[in-house]
């Protein structure tokens, strides 16, 4: 296989699988592409992304333009003679003169089955709303919200134990193994790319704060898929006495009866909800260290009866 001019467009640890499995290939990358540090942690310092990092580490020239869409930032990139770019999780929106520049255009890792799960929290929704199976859709870039011709997909299941974390860590590593593949059939004239059905779309809408808190009237198989999709980010959680207290596992139990959603039911943390219960298993403080829910019981004044919110 020749070795194709490349540049890389990624910012979250989600994309390094895939940079690494450019270079593992011997393509040609010459530049890469990630949004500009951040300020991080208590002195508000300035952090470079994951990719950044990585690239670095490797010796590989970074571009951080804060937009792409001023006519410096697109002459560069044209400048560049690309055959391809490889875009993953970059969070900028690629305009027209970008998108036209490399000779084979450029092509997307996408964390869902498209156009199942468009937009920018993929792997939190399928969780959530309970799919069964998840993957990577490797994808011609167009304009639109992750509206691109499909070049190459695979699935892979999500299980009952998947956390976002765990999918996340499975689909980077799936995504780096597919884009290669993608990058061979182009050379090779074996890929065609496929427009996306219009039956099935679905928008996966960017996680906030806010929605992770723990809704006791919703079904408990539900609370439980959120804790799952929710892990590391941002952390399912609920209130009691005052303190808010993130969850960190918990399973659904029997518990239908007359108890007020919210009520704690025993002393093993299971909390009444719309539809059975929900028993929490491990938990955390603000600032504490991660603990299983009977610790958290010794120390802390819950009864059953309680109602939390």
């Amino acid at each position: 296989m020749t070795a194709l001019k490349l540049a890389f467009m990624g910012t979250p640890d989600f994309a390094v699988p895939s940079l690494d499995a450019l270079l593992c290939a011997g393509h040609d990358v010459v530049a890469v592409y990630c949004q500009p540090p951040r300020p991080a942690g208590r002195g508000k310092k300035l952090r470079p992304c994951p990719v950044q990092v990585f690239a670095e580490g490797r010796g590989l020239m970074v571009r951080s333009p804060a937009s792409l869409r001023d006519g410096t930032a697109q002459n560069d990139f044209r400048n560049l003679e690309l055959d391809a770019a490889v875009v993953t999780a970059y969070g900028l929106l690629l305009p027209p003169g970008i998108l036209q520049a490399p000779r084979l255009g450029c092509l997307n890792v996408h964390a869902s089955l498209l156009p199942r799960w468009r937009g920018a929290a993929p792997i939190q929704r399928a969780i959530l709303e309970g799919d069964d199976r998840s993957g990577i859709t490797i994808m011609q870039m167009d304009e639109g919200l992750d509206t691109g011709a499909i070049l190459l997909q695979e699935a892979i299941p999500i299980t009952n134990r998947d956390t976002g974390q765990r999918l996340h860590d499975r689909l980077a590593l799936l995504g780096g193994a597919l884009i290669a593949q993608a990058l061979v059939g182009l050379q090779q004239g074996t890929l065609t790319a496929v427009p996306q059905p219009t039956k099935g779309v679905t928008y996966a809408e960017k996680l906030t704060r806010e929605e992770a808190k723990l809704d006791w009237r919703q079904d408990a198989t539900r609370l439980e898929r959120q804790v799952r999709a929710f892990t590391p980010w941002p952390g399912a959680w609920f209130e009691a006495r005052g303190e808010r207290l993130r969850v960190l596992d918990a399973e659904v139990v029997d518990g239908e009866g007359t108890a007020l959603p919210g009520t704690l039911l025993d002393q093993h943390l299971t909390v009444a909800c719309g539809a059975q219960a929900l028993r929490v298993t491990r938990l955390q403080r603000a600032g504490r260290a991660p603990m299983a829910a009977a610790d958290l019981l010794r120390g802390f004044s819950l009864e059953p009866g309680l109602l939390l919110t």
